[in-house]
């Protein structure tokens, strides 16, 4: 079978701020019918933070593109990431993404492999702080 190549312009997704900063989930199950995981992109402006959270399926990786940010997990480990640089989080480590500097950070974000339910994919550990709902990725099904 001859699987269809699509692209997605970041600027075409929806936004998401519940957790902070801008984050756009571009590749996913409900945007391309991905199957092994999502992949998306995020703003923080300087003094933004993504919330704690972990996930129990999934790896995430990070790549910082412009600015830098700080990922602080819960074992107090601290790691300043600048543009050029990458990180794995591996499964089960709670972490957090901030911008401590002085100009915005923007990261592409890639996370694998899918949970078997959306609502399984990420947990958060402390409160959220941003209007909106949870972003949308689907699932293996391609579930909301």
């Amino acid at each position: 079978m001859d699987a269809t190549v699509r692209k997605i312009k970041a600027g075409e997704v929806a936004a998401n701020r519940k957790r902070g900063g801008d984050l756009r989930v571009v590749l996913s199950p409900l945007t391309v019918g991905a199957k092994s995981g999502f992949m998306g992109v995020g703003t923080l402006a300087p003094g933004e933070r993504v919330s704690e959270h972990y996930h129990p399926y999934s790896e995430e990786f990070l790549y910082v593109v412009s600015g830098s940010v700080r990922l602080v997990t819960s074992g107090d480990q601290h790691l300043d990431v600048v543009a050029g640089e990458a990180v794995m989080v591996p499964m089960n480590t709670r972490h957090r993404i901030e911008n401590r500097g002085t100009e915005p950070a923007f990261v592409v974000f890639h996370s694998s492999p899918l949970a078997p339910d959306p609502a399984l994919g990420h947990v958060d550990t402390e409160p959220t702080t941003g209007p909106g709902e949870d972003p949308k990725v689907g699932g293996l099904n391609g579930a909301a």
